[in-house]
């Protein structure tokens, strides 16, 4: 068994913080002007990488907005992994956008069978810009604060950097993001997100599309074990500590996205695809499907 009783608690937090920090990312890709821009960009709006911010600082005009969402996820898994209990998630999110570069955002996490059920609130804000004349790399800053709701103070800070690329047409790109978290203990993770966008039907202000993306999930994560072992010829249960630093899990994510005026949309099937760390037993592949649903505010 790699986690005994004592360390489930924080494995769950550290796999946590990763299946949150996915989920409330954003991306955007080829963005075409209309006569209403906003109404233009909110077809961009709600997927999730970090592609969404650098569309706006392309375009000639200062935007001011609020973007809401709520996120539902059939099943829970940790970094692909099964924590031996059935259960969907939500996670509603409020995030502020200005054209100088500067977004916040407030959000959290709710489980549908752990106790208690609402399990920490995060509050951030970070910086975003893009690099070169034909901007087609882009970079994101962040920090986050965690609140949890059972006290927890393993990881209660989080600071986050980004760098994306993509194609001048914005159909293809890769966004690598890295996280340094920290309280009473500390450890770091790295996701490695690479997106193909594929225009299915587009009006002035109707789009659907198809958005396929391979996420990489690498982190530091502290692995209790226990083991039968003979020690002056009696057989007696250890338990042993170590830090990994490996891949965790790779995901495929199949999102179908459809924007309409200021709404958007979006239902999706994810994949996972864990990988063994060094005494785990044999994993299974997971998977479960996504709904999301935004809209947008402007405070122009």
């Amino acid at each position: 068994m790699i986690h005994p009783f004592q360390e489930i608690k924080k494995a769950i937090k550290v796999f946590g913080l990763l299946l949150f920090t996915m989920a409330t990312s954003f991306c955007s890709y080829a963005q075409e002007k209309t006569d209403d821009e906003i109404d233009g960009l909110l077809d961009e709006l709600f997927f999730n990488d970090q592609q969404f911010l650098d569309e706006l600082i392309e375009s000639d005009f200062t935007y001011n907005f609020l973007y809401t969402s709520v996120s539902y996820n059939s099943n829970t898994y940790f970094s692909g992994r099964d924590s031996g209990t059935d259960q969907f998630n939500l996670i509603p999110q409020i995030s502020y956008y200005h054209s100088s570069g500067f977004n916040a955002s407030f959000s959290g996490i709710y489980y549908e069978n752990f106790a208690p059920n609402w399990d920490f609130t995060s509050v951030s804000a970070g910086y975003f810009n893009t690099l070169g004349k034909k901007k087609i790399v882009n970079y994101n800053l962040g920090y986050t604060k965690y609140f949890y709701s059972d006290g927890y103070d393993g990881f209660t800070n989080s600071l986050d950097v980004s760098l994306g690329i993509r194609n001048k047409k914005r159909t293809i790109g890769t966004n690598l993001s890295a996280s340094y978290l920290f309280g009473t203990e500390q450890s770091y993770q790295f996701v490695s997100s690479s997106f193909l966008n594929l225009t299915l039907k587009r009006t002035n202000n109707f789009a659907l599309r198809l958005r396929p993306k391979l996420n990489f999930v690498i982190a530091k994560q502290n692995v209790t074990i226990s083991r039968i072992v003979t020690l002056a010829n009696r057989t007696v249960l250890r338990t042993f500590n170590f830090d990994v630093f490996d891949l965790l899990n790779t995901q495929i994510n199949i999102p179908l996205s459809l924007s309409f005026k200021s709404w958007d949309f979006e239902l999706g099937y994810n994949l996972n695809l864990p990988n063994t760390l060094e005494y785990e037993s044999d994993l299974n592949n997971t998977s479960y499907f996504n709904l999301s649903v935004g809209y947008l505010f402007d405070l122009n």
